[in-house]
C-alpha cells in the first residue's frame, strides 16, 4: 500500500467509490438540513458540522503576554508567605533535575508578594487582592493548576501556546479551529485578533502557516475603524463592485491555469471578503451604540489609558462573538514587557492586574448576561508563570515548570480545579498538564476530534496536536 496511487486504493476496494460517493451525499443531506452550504476554496469560511458533539462554539482566547505569576493572583500558597525571605528549602531542591536552570538565575531566597489573599464564591476559591473583580466570577471559572510548558524563552513558549509548537512555522490554535469549523458570519474574517503589542515572535503568533490563506489571523484595531482604508474613496465607490468584477474574472483566469496553488484561490476570497466586510467591520467598532452602563463596566474611559485600551479590546470580542465571529484572541500588553517582572514582580503585576481585572470581568458578566456564555469558550492563560524566588531586588524569572490557566463558559467545568502545584508554586506536584493536552481539551469542546482535525502537508498529515494519539484531554475540565 505504501507505494499503491489513489487510482489503486479505489480499485482494489470493492465499495472504494460507493463507499466514498454515499458518505459525501450523506454529509451534503446533513450540511443542508442544518442549512449549510459546502466550503470550497472561494468560500472557506463556510460553517461546517462540528464531527462530535460540541459543548461551545466559539472562542475568546485572553492571552497574558509576558508570563503571569499565576500564586500571585489565584494560587494561593500559604507555605510561600510563611517562608518569605528565606532560603528555599532542601526538600524543594530536590526537584532540580525537573525545574532546569530556573534555580540559576534566581537568589536562593523565596519571595511572596504583599498581597491580601481572601476566598470567594460558593465554591471557596482564594483570590489575591490584585483580582477583585474576576474574583466576583470564582464559581464560573475552570481552573488548571497544573500546567507545564516545553520552554522558558518567550518567543518558544508563546509558539507553543498558540501554535502547539515552540518553533515558528505552525498554523496557530485559531485557525486551525476556523480550518475545522468555519465560521457563522460570512462577512467578518472567522479569526480575528485584538493587540497593540502582540506576544514575541510576532506574526508567527497567528499565522495560518501551510493552511490556506483565509485562517490567518486578522488584527482589528481596538481605537478608530477596526480595519484602515476599508471604504473606498466617494469617487470611486459607484465603481468598486465592478472593479472588483473584473480584476476577479482576471484573478480566476490566473487561478486556472495553476490547479493545486490554494493561495490564488485564497486571495480571491479574501478581496470578496473585503468587500462584504465594508459595512459589517466599520458596524463593529461603533462602541458608542453600547449603553453608557457597558462601556463604564469595561472601563473605556478610565483614567488608566491601559485598562480603557484593554477594555476596547475586551467589549470588541464581544461584539464580534455576538456577531458570529468563531475566534477572538486579545493580547494584553500595551508595553514590550506585559507580565514580565524580572527586577520588580511586584509593580509589574500591580499594573497589569489592574489594566485587566475590570474588562475581563466587565466581559464575562456581559457574556452571561446575553446568554452567550454558555456557548461561548473562554480561556485565560499566559505563556509560562514565574518562580517563587526572587531575582534581582524583587522580581521573579520566567517558570515553566508549573503554573495557572482557567476557562469559562463552553462547557466546562464551572468551579473545579485541576491538578496543583507544590506549596512555594515551583513545580506541577499533581496531574501536570502540557500545551498539547490543553489545545486537544480546546478542540473537543467545540466539537472537533483532535485526530481527525489535519492537513496533508509535504506528505504528512499535521496536526495541532500532533502526533496521532499523543495527547490526552486534561480530566474535569468538560461537563
Amino acid at each position: 500500500m505504501n507505494h499503491s496511487t489513489r487510482r489503486d486504493f479505489f480499485a482494489r476496494s470493492g465499495t472504494g467509490f460507493a463507499s466514498v460517493a454515499l458518505s459525501a451525499l450523506l454529509a451534503d443531506e446533513l450540511k443542508a438540513d442544518a442549512g449549510l452550504e459546502s466550503p470550497g476554496p472561494l468560500n472557506p469560511l463556510t460553517e461546517r458540522l462540528p464531527q462530535i458533539a460540541p459543548r461551545a462554539r466559539q472562542v475568546i482566547f485572553l492571552f497574558q503576554y509576558g508570563g503571569p505569576s499565576t500564586f500571585d493572583l489565584l494560587d494561593y500558597k500559604p507555605e510561600l508567605i510563611k517562608l518569605d525571605g528565606k532560603a528555599v528549602p532542601e526538600s524543594f531542591k530536590q526537584h532540580k533535575d525537573e525545574v532546569g536552570g530556573v534555580f540559576n538565575h534566581c537568589k536562593d531566597e523565596l519571595m511572596s508578594g504583599p498581597w491580601k489573599w481572601t476566598q470567594h464564591g460558593e465554591t471557596g476559591r482564594w483570590f489575591s487582592d490584585l483580582l477583585p473583580q474576576t474574583a466576583r466570577h470564582a464559581d464560573d471559572l475552570c481552573v488548571v493548576r497544573s500546567m507545564v510548558s516545553d520552554s522558558s524563552n518567550h518567543a518558544p513558549a508563546t509558539y507553543l501556546m498558540n501554535t502547539g509548537a515552540i518553533l515558528g512555522g505552525r498554523p496557530s490554535l485559531g485557525s486551525w479551529v476556523t480550518y475545522g469549523l468555519g465560521s457563522a458570519n460570512q462577512n467578518l474574517p472567522g479569526y480575528v485578533l485584538l493587540y497593540q503589542v502582540g506576544g514575541l515572535g510576532g506574526s508567527a503568533n497567528w499565522s495560518n502557516a501551510f493552511l490556506p490563506a483565509a485562517f490567518q489571523g486578522t488584527q482589528f484595531r481596538h481605537e478608530g475603524s477596526p480595519v484602515l482604508n476599508l471604504s473606498p474613496p466617494k469617487r470611486l465607490a459607484d465603481v468598486q463592485r465592478s472593479t472588483l468584477d473584473f480584476a476577479q474574472a482576471l484573478n480566476r483566469r490566473h487561478a486556472a491555469k495553476r490547479p493545486g496553488v490554494p493561495d490564488l484561490d485564497g486571495r480571491i476570497a479574501s478581496y470578496e471578503l473585503a468587500y462584504r466586510m465594508q459595512s459589517t467591520a466599520l458596524d463593529i467598532g461603533e462602541l458608542s451604540q453600547e449603553t453608557q452602563q457597558t462601556q463604564d463596566a469595561y472601563g473605556l474611559h478610565d483614567s488608566d489609558s491601559a485598562k480603557a485600551k484593554y477594555g476596547r479590546m475586551c467589549l470588541l470580542a464581544r461584539r464580534l462573538i455576538e456577531k458570529g465571529v468563531r475566534f477572538v484572541q486579545t493580547y494584553n500588553a500595551v508595553d514590550k514587557l506585559g507580565w514580565d517582572g524580572h527586577d520588580n514582580n511586584i509593580d509589574y503585576h500591580r499594573r497589569n492586574a489592574s489594566q485587566t481585572d475590570q474588562p475581563v470581568a466587565a466581559l464575562l458578566a456581559d457574556l452571561k448576561q446575553r446568554g452567550l456564555l454558555d456557548t461561548t469558550l473562554v480561556i485565560w492563560a499566559g505563556e509560562f508563570g514565574r518562580t517563587p524566588m526572587k531575582q534581582g531586588g524583587s522580581g521573579r524569572n520566567h517558570n515553566p515548570y508549573g503554573f495557572n490557566i482557567w476557562m469559562a463558559g463552553g462547557g466546562v467545568n464551572a468551579g473545579a480545579s485541576i491538578g496543583a502545584t507544590d506549596e512555594i508554586g515551583l513545580r506541577a506536584a499533581t496531574q501536570p498538564q502540557s500545551v498539547r493536552n490543553l489545545h486537544a481539551t480546546i478542540l473537543t469542546a467545540l466539537g472537533i476530534a483532535p485526530d481527525d482535525l489535519y492537513f496533508e502537508h509535504q506528505g504528512r498529515q499535521e496536526r495541532l496536536t500532533g502526533v496521532a494519539q499523543s495527547w490526552k484531554l486534561i480530566p474535569g475540565v468538560l461537563t
